[in-house]
């Protein structure tokens, strides 16, 4: 877009056309990205004749002046914190006057730096999303008499890492693993331990630690963190199929609580509030033993969704959330999941500045 807007800025006020080249790294051959002329009916055959021009020939640090056919040329180097970006060539049929040639250098140390900045955000957004997929299930499985929906929404423009997460998989024969939890921030600090609770999760529940024992020994590596430590909200259960539905064994570690819906509508939380993880070093956890009746719904998100904030008010005030699962009843997983979601989302008018996570297990 740069490019695109420097070039249109500078034709016809200082030129009869702009030409600009970028590389894609350093080192790389100049290729053209954007022609424009003021007569748009010249630009095809003006692109013809840029072609057979040996831009990598040109030297790229200081501006330079040549001529193509009828054209006087002024060659301006691109260039942003000591790295050339690329040059911006215009055109005009009359030689350039040395106030246009320094209004074009101001132009072309602007356009660099807005260049630059431009690429450094990509590049910074691209890393981010890169690990934040790294921090999510890479697939989820199929489970005997279960329907789940996942709804996951990072906060920011850039989506930037850290913060919520979740997770679902095999954790044996007859038995699968869920977790959702809330990292203490956000960034690089934040996705440590993100990524440090969801490894640690899958590593000891198929070593055949129960979810109390998995949760105690993710507290002790959280703490063992020291200064990079980050405390750390957690819902984590074992589900295993059974005839009337599922059994849920689950450890709510200061985490929001879980609620379950029965088909008839009714609303309960299901979950003992216990010790977050990465606070205090003697901390024992207990397992709640519960069971999804067929068209039973388990419903956990994170605080993005219960403390969605509207002027004074919080989503979750006077049971807001139970409120809002109640009028699920009969609905799919994913068809609650996304309720939730909805509802979150409409209940202030200003986007949300946390992350959100919404899990939802329905058995069938």
């Amino acid at each position: 877009m740069v490019p695109a807007i420097v070039a249109q800025v500078v034709v016809p006020r200082l030129a009869s056309w702009c030409a600009v080249y970028t590389s894609d790294t350093a080192a790389g051959p100049l290729r053209l990205v954007y022609l424009w002329h003021a007569d748009e009916a010249k630009i095809d055959g003006l692109r013809e004749q840029l072609d057979g021009m040996d831009v990598d020939g040109a030297d790229t640090r200081v501006t330079s002046a040549f001529h193509v056919n009828d054209s006087h040329v002024l060659a301006v180097p691109l260039t942003a914190r000591g790295r050339s970006l690329g040059m911006m060539c215009l055109g005009r049929p009359d030689r350039f006057p040395d106030e246009v040639i320094q209004f074009a250098e101001d132009i072309g140390r602007r356009a660099a730096l807005a260049m630059d900045n431009a690429r450094l955000y990509a590049q910074q957004a691209a890393a981010n999303r890169a690990l934040q997929r790294s921090l999510l299930p890479p697939n989820e499985p199929e489970v005997p008499g279960l329907d789940y929906g996942v709804i996951y929404e990072p906060a920011g423009e850039a989506n930037e890492v850290g913060g919520d997460f979740y997770d679902l998989f095999k954790a044996g024969d007859e038995s699968w693993r869920f977790a959702i939890g809330d990292v203490c921030g956000t960034g690089p600090e934040a996705a440590a331990v993100t990524g440090l609770a969801r490894h640690t999760l899958r590593l000891l529940a198929r070593e055949g630690y129960g979810v109390a024992a998995v949760l105690g020994r993710l507290n002790q590596a959280i703490l063992e963190e020291g200064e990079r430590a980050r405390f750390l909200t957690l819902l984590h259960g074992e589900i295993t199929p059974v005839e009337t539905g599922l059994e849920l064994r689950l450890v709510s570690a200061g985490h929001p609580e879980a609620l379950r819906l029965k088909p008839s509508g009714k609303v309960e939380a299901v979950t003992t509030p216990q010790s977050l993880l990465g606070v205090f070093h003697e901390v024992m956890f207990e397992a709640d033993t519960i069971r999804l009746d067929h068209g039973d719904v388990l419903l956990a998100v994170t605080d993005g969704v219960t403390e969605r904030r509207s002027g004074g008010r919080l989503l979750d005030d006077d049971g807001g959330l139970a409120k809002l699962l109640a009028e699920c009843a009969g609905l799919s997983a994913r068809a609650v999941a996304e309720r939730i979601r909805r509802g979150a989302a409409e209940f202030a008018s200003e986007p949300s500045a946390d992350d959100l996570a919404i899990v939802v297990l329905r058995a069938r």
